[in-house]
């Protein structure tokens, strides 16, 4: 009965889905390209499913009770880019289901790995299509959900606690999770308007700076080039999408208390949002340095300038790329990767395990290595003047554990099927934390093309881990999560 109940809710959400499809459609009939009739079907394809879905368990709906919201999170997560995918399977040539079910989900992940080459020739509304599913899933279809499922008469506080990011997800600033989830798309729609007419005035097509907010704000990656910002060699524009990604990088709930307050206090005032700023232009000087020291440009201004995008992107897992950073001395591409793992805010669209998680775990490896010299000292972990408690230290710590299993068990499973080292690792590194590029056979002048299906269902799931940051994932696995 329960799960019937969170199908019906999966049916409305893959109706409503339906109608995002126009958006790439009416390109596709304006430009009368290709894909038009690609659009048409898949459109009512999946309308027609959703509505099906809907009529056949209508007499189920109830209040999500606390483990609907985790399998409704599941299941919406896996089917969505299965519809997703059935346009660009039905009109990018010789692109095969799994490779459109990849490119699908990396879109929804916000993850910015491809595995289509020629960009440059695909038609327009496939280029839509890809940034804009890449714009929507970029904060988190859920969340969209939670703000408007009132009015479908479904409450969505465990829909929230379910794919929100970060360890302390129980915050919020409004008394009802729904003027919660409408708050923070009001910040990212408001971030996207920003981003495109930046884009627009720094020398970019209507098109092109459409195209390229949507994958900026979402920090997702994806670009309708395959140079992605080599195409424009500007550093105006490359400067517009530096701007935006740091802005982007941060919680999207502390421009919301910014703005309440009328003042930039919270901002400052965040120990994160400092944590964040600080690691990563620290990381900007060290490499620049580096490059330097090692000769890789022919001077300092421009190894700043390639150093300064690339890390930038990488570290708030954008992806986007203006050089083959794979060249560089191989210390760069991997500490900007490592990088990429933690250094975004808890309530960005930024993936990897997020900077408050590294923080509480080094302030609690710093509380231990107290414990030892002083075994009755009363030293509580403290984050922003606030001492945190026990429960969420061990959800903490318990990420943790599970992180690092998960990188190192799907890298064996890439390792068995026959890709090397650095390819292995470098792509569960780039799909778990939501990167996108990895190094190797899966750098920024190739892409994931190149895997086999087995290898690209790997990078697949994956990438489904680390969007909804694996423990809610990972439950649904578990025998006692269905136990009653």
């Amino acid at each position: 009965m329960g799960t019937l109940a969170v199908v019906a809710l999966v049916g409305r959400m893959v109706a409503l889905f339906a109608l995002l499809m126009l958006v790439p459609l009416a390109f596709a009939v304006f430009r009368h390209d290709p894909a038009e009739d690609a659009f048409v079907i898949a459109t009512a394809t999946t309308g027609g499913s959703g509505i099906l879905m809907s009529l056949l368990t209508w007499r189920f709906r109830r209040e999500l009770q606390p483990r609907d919201g985790f399998v409704l999170v599941g299941l919406t997560w896996l089917t969505l880019p299965l519809f997703g995918a059935l346009p660009l399977w039905l009109a990018v040539p010789n692109l095969s289901a799994t490779n459109a079910y990849f490119e699908a989900m990396s879109a929804f992940t916000a993850t910015g790995a491809t595995a289509i080459s020629g960009l440059d020739e695909l038609p327009l509304s496939i280029n839509v299509w890809r940034c804009f599913m890449m714009w929507v899933g970029g904060l988190g279809i859920i969340v969209l959900a939670v703000a408007i499922l009132p009015l479908l008469g479904v409450g969505g506080t465990q829909l929230f606690r379910a794919e929100a990011a970060g360890p302390m997800k129980d915050q919020k600033l409004t008394p009802r999770i729904a003027d919660t989830a409408r708050a923070i798309w009001s910040i990212y729609g408001l971030l996207s308007l920003a981003c495109f007419f930046a884009y627009r005035i720094a020398g970019m097509s209507w098109i092109d700076a459409f195209l390229h907010m949507c994958t900026t704000v979402s920090l997702g990656g994806f670009s309708s080039y395959d140079a992605s910002f080599g195409h424009w060699n500007s550093q105006s524009i490359e400067a517009v999408a530096m701007l935006f990604m740091m802005l982007s990088g941060i919680n999207l709930l502390v421009y919301f208390a910014a703005a309440r307050g009328r003042s930039l206090g919270p901002l400052w005032r965040n120990t994160e949002v400092r944590a964040f700023y600080a690691v990563v232009l620290g990381t900007i000087a060290l490499i620049t340095v580096y490059l330097t020291v090692k000769g890789t440009y022919p001077s300092f201004q421009e190894s700043l300038r390639h150093t300064a995008f690339h890390v930038i992107s990488i570290a708030t897992t954008t992806g986007f790329a203006n050089h083959d950073y794979a060249q560089w001395p191989l210390f760069a591409p991997f500490l900007m990767i490592l990088l990429g793992c933690f250094a975004t805010c808890a309530g960005s669209t930024g993936g990897g395990m997020k900077m408050v998680r590294l923080l509480l775990l080094l302030k609690q490896s710093r509380r231990e290595l107290v414990r030892i010299v002083h075994p009755s000292v009363v030293n509580p972990v403290v984050l922003g003047g606030v001492a945190v408690s026990d429960r969420i230290m061990q959800s903490v710590i318990a990420f943790m554990m599970i992180y690092g299993a998960t990188l190192v068990g799907l890298t064996m499973l890439m390792l068995l099927s026959g890709l090397d080292v650095v390819s292995a690792f470098t792509a569960i590194m780039a799909c778990v934390n939501n990167i996108g590029p990895g190094l190797g056979e899966v750098g920024p002048s190739v892409n994931y093309g190149v895997l086999t299906d087995f290898q690209t269902w790997i990078c697949t799931f994956a990438m489904l881990l680390g969007r909804l940051e694996l423990l809610s994932v990972l439950v649904l696995l578990t025998p006692q999560f269905w136990r009653r």
